[in-house]
């Protein structure tokens, strides 16, 4: 028994998840036996929302969960919810959201080949000058990346996300049934539910969260803070086991074998073609797992993520420090070099689609 079996603070642990193709480190995790191989005994537990998640970490009901990168934010700065400070200390993915229309509302936007947004405002504002409803917007989770992704893009389009469109909140499976009713004339969502809407022919997508701001932070693995500071050794076990998965899962001889796992019933309960898009390699907007530093959890993209907060009036003055402290890169870097995986912290943040890039010193306090 090696000697991270010994000191486990606790072996058995429950983790959530959201059915997203991103969820895919703890599927592997479980099933290729790594979590095992660290004398962890983990159950995975299959959400319906991303509320959920929330809610059952906070309350101690899962040990740890697949979570919204600005969820882990959102708790602890006590935004929707009763302040829960959180730990990050992993990125599980990069890339797999995706930015869409309804058919309906495509075909009435004139041809576009760039991805200002030009073309849906000018379609908004036909709209708005018959007197019709504003376009409605579905989004995964008020505090997601899915969320100031769309805000983003309709502010520079000259589109007001709080005047000119309905934005709602819908769990990610549910969103291609509620485009294909006429529901939601917008989304953004993550893998596999948009490329499900397209392949539907219910609408088409307009961004790659892979163009609107490469590297972007999507889901970490999130924990109570007084969870890691509690499992110390348990956690340590945890991330050398997810950061394992995610060197497996960014191998292109594995991805029919993963898109297999994760389509399974009791994860996404898909088929599996349908998986493969965002999981290819050759697929510039794929989904990343380890390449590129794709888990390290880089404090830049809390402080954008609380910027966008901030933009949007969810939370009030101060807390950037806290927010920023949610990551916790020393802790996934001890757990790479126990594992013997190299890791690198990333280079300089992309700039995100429009040219812009954003500097982390602006954001103050």
């Amino acid at each position: 028994m090696s000697p991270a079996k010994l000191t486990l603070e606790k072996a058995a642990i429950t983790l959530g998840f959201v059915p997203l193709t991103d969820c895919a480190l703890l599927v592997v995790a479980k099933e290729r036996g790594l979590f095992a191989a660290e004398g962890l005994q983990v159950s995975l537990s299959r959400e319906p929302s991303w509320a959920n998640v929330r809610d059952k970490v906070a309350l101690g009901l899962l040990d740890g969960a697949h979570m919204l990168a600005p969820m882990a934010l959102a708790l602890t700065l006590g935004v929707g919810s009763d302040p829960t400070p959180m730990a990050a200390p992993m990125a599980l993915n990069v890339n797999g959201s995706s930015l869409g229309v309804s058919t309906a509302l495509f075909d009435s936007m004139p041809p576009a080949s760039d991805l200002t947004g030009a073309a849906l405002k000018q379609a908004l504002d036909r709209r708005r000058a018959e007197g019709k409803a504003p376009a409605a917007f579905a989004v995964v989770f008020p505090h997601s990346l899915h969320a100031y992704m769309l805000r983003h893009w309709l502010a520079q389009a000259g589109v007001d996300p709080d005047a000119d469109v309905r934005i709602t909140v819908v769990p990610p499976p549910r969103m291609p049934e509620r485009v294909a009713a006429g529901d939601i004339d917008g989304f953004c969502v993550g893998a596999p539910w948009g490329g499900a809407i397209e392949a539907s022919g219910a609408g088409r997508m307009l961004l790659h969260g892979a163009q609107f701001w490469p590297g972007a932070p999507d889901k970490v693995l999130g924990v109570t803070g007084a969870w890691a500071e509690a499992h110390p050794q348990t956690l340590q076990a945890l991330l050398r086991a997810l950061i394992r998965a995610a060197v497996w899962s960014d191998a292109p001889e594995n991805e029919a074998e993963l898109a297999a796992l994760l389509a399974r019933p009791e994860y996404l309960y898909v088929p599996a073609a349908a998986l493969g898009r965002a999981l290819s390699k050759a697929n510039p907007f794929g989904l990343r797992f380890h390449a590129g530093g794709a888990g390290w959890p880089r404090r830049e993209h809390a402080l954008w993520l609380f910027s966008q907060m901030r933009r949007w009036g969810q939370v009030g003055p101060g807390g950037a420090a806290a927010a920023e402290a949610v990551c916790r890169p020393d802790l996934y870097a001890q757990a790479a070099a126990a594992a013997g995986v190299a890791v690198a912290e990333p280079a300089a943040l992309a700039p995100f689609y429009d040219g812009s890039v954003f500097d982390p010193s602006e954001v103050g306090d």
